[in-house]
């Protein structure tokens, strides 16, 4: 006995189990109003029991579908049964709430064909190539993201999608976790703080977190990349949540030889415990690593005074020096001088070392909470936003610092005119000190392909192709064209278009509309079937009775309305007696 397939919003197929997470669970679907496959999101029956949730589920859902970018699964919508329809495009019906078989609330995303990138590291450490471009695109939808005002907060190898042709997508953009799996996530009442293999400290002590926790979480994808393992293992989240907070990572060169040393320096500077000791933003993570992969690499003093400066003074000194005096004290078969063991001595020792670790723990603690001196010759880098390339130059020289001139494609300033700076407005910073500057070079644009006479698979493809979007399709009579051939597009052929841009389709429907021609004369029924591009089959029927005119349509094979294009349509006449 077969069960009738679930439908939603009277528009979207419920199909097969694809995916579960702590949240919901993901199926496979297909959207019978534009005929595609889709991936459909559901919330758990028993979180969506809770009003709670099932409002953060849609608000982040609506936060997460305003982002279109390459890098990034779409958002395509959303929908949650127990709020009433607001508009002519609400669902509505026994296909839109619990009679279609569920009552939970539900986001419907783009369906990407590829490997998940914990699959991809399961297999080992992944070529240093591989890994930078992995963690290259990651950052790429993270600075879009970012820049539209949206924290992912639970950034991981599960998250990342590598599609059939290499290209990195980055999932569930905005949608925070609201439950944990017992052995990887960990949760704080109703806020939530990410999976804790990868959580930032400030996540793992309950503390607001921004989008350089983002930032420390990719540090933490970049670690396993290049060395298959994580940097920080334990029996429960709990014990990784701890390493997080107050443990050093060992440089990946040290776990797997291979990778280069220069990236030792950008995965320890991105896992800082102190959020403003990492890169300010993901642009600048992008840039620290393009640099490493074709830079020198620092020698292994410098990666240790970096260590030292992130993470703060090795606490091994001091234990094995406090290990060492007990050894000591305890090894009877050292040869006394003495008749009996000068014990005022012994325990002065033990009171000075205790003395100097407390002191050496006061001044590691006071250090990492004390701000950062300015000295005396310290600048503030001024607001460049908007100046053009020169006029920042020379705002830079007469402060004595040092511009830093590069380019990035950007649709929101005038090519020629700076973007931002690094560091940004109003930091303090010492004379000489190099400032980047990032100048627009205009905004990215990408040429629209010719859809027109295409298939609608065909031209779907060709826009993805283009870093296009498909938005709407419309059908449409035409009597020269087959159904599902493209008529018109709303962006012109070959002209220059930005990147993500939504195009929509009218599509030929293979049917015309025919009128009712009875009555009409057989020779205008045969000319108006002709310009339809239908076939006229006049059909004689006899003699005319009384009341019928000679040569006439008295009726027709087709009802009148749609037909399909290139029919026959038999025409029946009477001729006079």
């Amino acid at each position: 006995m077969s069960t009738e397939p679930r439908v939603l919003a009277g528009r979207y197929r419920v199909d097969e189990v694809i995916g579960h997470g702590g949240m919901a669970t993901v199926h496979r679907g297909y959207d019978l109003t534009l005929g595609r496959e889709v991936a459909i999101k559901i919330l758990d029956p028993q979180l969506a029991k809770d009003q709670t949730f099932r409002t953060r589920f849609r608000l982040e859902a609506q936060a997460a579908s305003r982002m279109s970018h390459p890098s990034i699964v779409r958002v395509f919508d959303a929908g949650d049964p127990s709020t009433p329809p607001s508009g002519p495009s609400a669902s509505s019906g026994p296909s839109a709430g619990s009679a279609a078989g569920t009552d939970e609330p539900y986001i419907v995303m783009e369906l990407v064909h590829g490997t998940l990138l914990k699959d991809v590291i399961a297999r080992g450490p992944v070529p240093v190539d591989d890994a930078i471009r992995y963690v290259d695109g990651i950052l790429e939808a993270l600075d879009y993201s970012h820049r539209a005002g949206v924290v992912h907060r639970d950034i991981k190898p599960g998250n990342v999608m590598i599609t059939d042709s290499g290209a990195v997508k980055v999932m569930d953009f905005g949608i925070a976790r609201a439950v944990s799996d017992s052995s990887s996530t960990v949760a704080q009442t109703t806020q939530i703080l990410g999976t804790a293999a990868y959580f930032s400290p400030e996540q793992a002590k309950g503390e607001p977190v921004d989008a350089r926790a983002d930032i420390y979480s990719t540090g933490v994808v970049l670690y396993e990349l290049l060395t298959g393992r994580q940097p920080f293992r334990g029996e429960s989240p709990v014990a990784v949540a701890y390493q997080h907070v107050s443990e050093t990572p060992v440089p990946p060169t040290e776990v797997n030889e291979e990778v280069p040393r220069a990236l030792d320096a950008v995965a320890l500077r991105a896992m800082a415990k102190d959020p403003y000791q990492r890169y300010p933003d993901a642009a600048g993570f992008r840039a620290a690593l393009q640099a490493a992969a074709s830079g020198e690499a620092p020698t292994r003093k410098e990666i240790g005074a970096l260590t030292s400066e992130l993470y703060g003074p090795n606490p091994r000194h001091a234990q094995e020096t406090a290990r060492t005096l007990r050894q000591l004290s305890t090894d009877t078969t050292m040869t006394r001088t003495q008749s009996g063991p000068p014990v005022a001595w012994i325990w002065a020792a033990v009171a000075l070392l205790a003395v100097l670790v407390v002191s050496v723990l006061f001044w590691v603690v006071s250090i990492s909470v004390r701000p950062p001196e300015v000295p005396s010759t310290s600048q503030t880098v001024p607001n460049l936003v908007n100046m053009t390339s020169d006029e920042a130059e020379e705002a830079l020289e007469d402060l004595e610092l040092v511009p830093d001139i590069r380019t990035e494609a950007s649709a929101d300033f005038e090519e020629g005119h700076v973007i931002r700076s690094l560091p940004n407005t109003g930091a303090k910073v010492n004379e000489g000190e190099s400032i980047i500057i990032y100048v627009s070079t205009g905004a990215d644009t990408v040429t629209m392909p010719v859809l027109e006479g295409l298939s609608t698979d065909a031209a779907t493809k060709a826009l993805e192709d283009a870093g296009l979007v498909l938005g709407t399709i419309r059908q449409e009579n035409d009597p020269e064209a087959a159904a599902g051939v493209v008529l018109e597009a709303s962006e012109p052929a070959e002209s220059e278009v930005a990147p993500g841009t939504v195009v929509n389709l009218v599509v030929a429907n293979g049917h015309v509309i025919v009128d009712d021609m009875t009555g009409w004369s057989l020779d205008a029924a045969q000319k108006e079937l002709e310009e339809l591009g239908l076939t006229p089959a006049p059909v004689e029927i006899g003699a005319c009775s009384e009341g019928q005119v000679p040569n006439v349509v008295s009726a027709m094979s087709v009802a009148p309305g749609e037909v399909p294009i290139r029919s026959t349509v038999e025409l029946r006449y009477c001729v006079a007696g």
